[in-house]
């Protein structure tokens, strides 16, 4: 399960990042500084998308503490000499993005991978959490001590392994 925020912090963050946006560099210019997602479920593991465009591979960090996984990213531009620049919409500077994830996934199997702008993770279902088959099998009664009370023996529910 991908649990989607934090109240608290996310309200905290979203309260700085909205104050810095609004005094930033560009005279007070607002700014959006986000880094949106897609995350979605594909059978035993969940497929996150990060929106990067323009950011060097080398200067993103993916950290993962626990159930939180942390996305820090930067992006720069500066113009070259004798430009005259016309327009500066393009958000530049340090993004960051942490996603607090569920106990039932596999934070130790994380894969990354970035391509033309998005950074794609796959986080696994951890093994402890994927559905699984139980097998019924009959059982002596003496064995489990259960009987019926005719002296029937009854099948008990074990796991198999």
């Amino acid at each position: 399960m991908l649990m989607r925020f934090d109240p608290f912090r996310e309200l905290a963050f979203r309260e700085l990042d909205r104050m810095s946006q609004m005094f930033g560099e560009q005279g007070g210019a607002l700014q959006q500084r986000t880094m949106p997602i897609d995350a979605f479920r594909d059978g035993d593991r969940f497929i996150i998308r990060f929106d990067l465009p323009g950011v060097d591979r080398d200067s993103i960090e993916l950290t993962a503490d626990k159930n939180v996984l942390t996305v820090r990213a930067e992006r720069t531009w500066k113009p070259g000499e004798g430009q005259d620049v016309v327009a500066a919409e393009r958000p530049q500077g340090v993004f960051t993005r942490q996603l607090f994830l569920g106990d039932s996934l596999d934070v130790d199997r994380i894969t990354a991978t970035y391509d033309q702008g998005v950074l794609t993770l796959v986080v696994p279902v951890a093994e402890q959490a994927k559905p699984r088959r139980l097998q019924i099998t009959e059982s002596d009664a003496a064995q489990n001590g259960v009987t019926h009370e005719s002296g029937d023996r009854q099948p008990a529910i074990t796991t198999p392994g």
